[in-house]
């Protein structure tokens, strides 16, 4: 059910974005406002992806799903009404795209952060292709729909079709019997809960691993899609027609190679898999670069279908599997900028690369450095495949208090008493403890060493308030329990380690 919802979102999506160019087009004649279209659809995503994600991982998830709904749905029900009365200008479709783009960039994190609640971990890969297909269906029925639409009745009825079916969405999803468990911490601030959605992207090895991948990948494959029109225009014959073919032939490779999916991820790692992918689309698009006609085209179009969505899936499987549910939309978010940004840079760099030399010299150009960068990256990063166990560790024991804290930073120390003969042991497994610290949301970490015992060691982490420091005693995991029992297998005192909670009252931070 929610499959088909956000089929249809992104079908609308691609409607939306169509009958808006076509329509400045009809406005003026000026290609910078032509362009501006794509800017206000896709600069949302920049500017609201972390507050997007955080409000996904702290509100109502299937609340906060159908509100974006409702809010596409009101976009285009008012853009259609300004159209039919002839009241529209180039600024303020700008202004309504950019609204629109702002629906987009709320509903993307909430969705990928739904996704593991609805199929069992082993059934993630198989899901997240799906919604591979989703995506890429959309991109071959949308324009089209959008096309005969705009021909036969016109851009406004386009906003129309958007409206009814957001509306349709949304009431599919108030179908959905999910009810979320609230926080008996209360809710997260904003600010806090991007603060700690950053952090815990910056402190796993694992998310920038995915992030530099994705990266690098989206970066150097999108001169294939900016540079497609001219690639049509530029064979014999070509036009609106030929574009279109080579989009749709894009789009049935990465359908296609979705039900094969499992069985190549069965014989294949992870890792390798992604190298494959990178290394079969550049393949292709120098192909593309190199091709006469479009019966050389559009087998290699499909071929880049094959190696897009491999890649992509398997780096989003990584991501989604880096994250635990508490954190998960505010880290796929992120990855979401990453792409965006590395892709809308990208585009601007090979296009300039084919304006000084050609379009087939750029496409040349991006197909052999990102197979040599992902390359690099393969080689260098080594195997981070390896998966935590992100499972929360269970019920924590709400620390012992003589009274309920006032505000004020908590700061919590734990004393070891170690084998100075193992210092520098003990002191490399600390910096594991100082990632996971940081990543449940810890504001600092320390390690301290006493100059008179040099056996004797003082973790300090430090914490916004006291519902905070819970809070990040919540986020514990399975992992962190089994670091925890590596910390304390150093220890040599008779007791075990001293650990202590401290408020930082006003007077003192002042």
């Amino acid at each position: 059910m929610l499959w088909g919802t956000w089929m249809t979102a992104n079908i609308c999506m691609w409607m939306t974005d169509v009958a808006a160019a076509w329509m400045m087009t009809s406005l003026t004649t000026s290609p910078m406002w032509v362009a501006l279209v794509q800017t206000a659809a896709t600069l949302p995503v920049f500017l609201l992806g972390l507050p997007s994600g955080a409000f996904a991982d702290i509100l109502n998830r299937r609340r906060y799903f159908m509100a974006t709904q409702f809010w596409i749905a009101a976009v285009a029900s008012a853009l259609c009404a300004f159209v039919l009365s002839g009241l529209v200008t180039p600024v303020l479709l700008l202004a309504m795209t950019f609204a629109n783009g702002i629906g987009l960039a709320m509903r993307w994190p909430v969705y990928a952060a739904i996704v593991p609640d609805l199929v069992p971990r082993a059934q993630l890969p198989a899901a997240l292709a799906l919604n591979g297909v989703a995506m890429n269906t959309s991109r071959i029925v949308g324009p089209l729909v959008a096309g005969a639409i705009i021909a036969s009745a016109g851009s406004a009825y386009v906003f129309l079709l958007n409206a009814a079916l957001s509306v349709a969405a949304g009431f599919v999803i108030m179908r959905w019997k999910h009810e979320q468990v609230p926080s008996p911490l209360g809710r997260e601030r904003l600010s806090s809960a991007i603060r700690v959605g950053v952090q815990y992207v910056r402190q796993s090895e694992r998310m920038r691993s995915v992030l530099l991948r994705i990266a690098l990948f989206f970066f150097h494959s999108t001169a294939l899609l900016a540079l497609l029109p001219l690639i049509a225009r530029g064979m014999d014959g070509g036009g609106a027609g030929t574009f279109t073919l080579l989009l749709a032939s894009l789009g049935a490779g990465a359908i296609v190679t979705t039900l094969f999916l499992p069985r190549i991820r069965q014989r294949m790692p992870r890792e390798t898999l992604v190298l494959s992918g990178t290394l079969l689309q550049a393949g292709a698009m120098a192909v593309v670069a190199l091709a006469p006609n479009i019966y050389v085209a559009v087998p290699a179009m499909f071929v880049a279908g094959t190696g897009l969505i491999s890649t992509a899936n398997s780096l989003t499987v990584a991501a989604q599997l880096a994250l635990p549910d508490w954190v998960r939309a505010r880290g796929m978010s992120i990855y979401q900028m990453s792409i965006m940004g590395a892709g809308a840079s990208g585009a601007a760099l090979w296009g300039q690369v084919a304006t000084v030399g050609s379009v087939a010299t750029s496409l040349l150009v991006a197909a052999a450095s990102g197979a040599a960068a992902m390359t690099i990256a393969h080689v260098r990063l080594g195997d981070r495949s390896l998966e935590e166990d992100l499972t929360p560790a269970g019920e924590f024991r709400l620390p012992q208090v003589a009274a309920p804290p006032g505000p004020g930073r908590v700061e919590m120390t734990i004393e070891y008493c170690i084998d100075p003969g193992r210092a520098a042991e003990f002191c490399a497994l600390m910096q594991e403890s100082r990632r996971s610290r940081l990543r449940q949301g810890a504001l600092a970490w320390e390690l301290l060493c006493d100059t008179a015992n040099m056996g004797r060691y003082v973790e300090r982490i430090v914490d916004e308030s006291w519902t905070e420091h819970l809070r990040r005693l919540s986020r514990i995991t399975t992992s962190d329990v089994a670091l925890r029992e590596r910390k304390l297998a150093f220890h040599v005192g008779l007791a075990a380690p001293v650990v202590r909670r401290l408020l930082v009252t006003s007077a003192a931070a002042s």
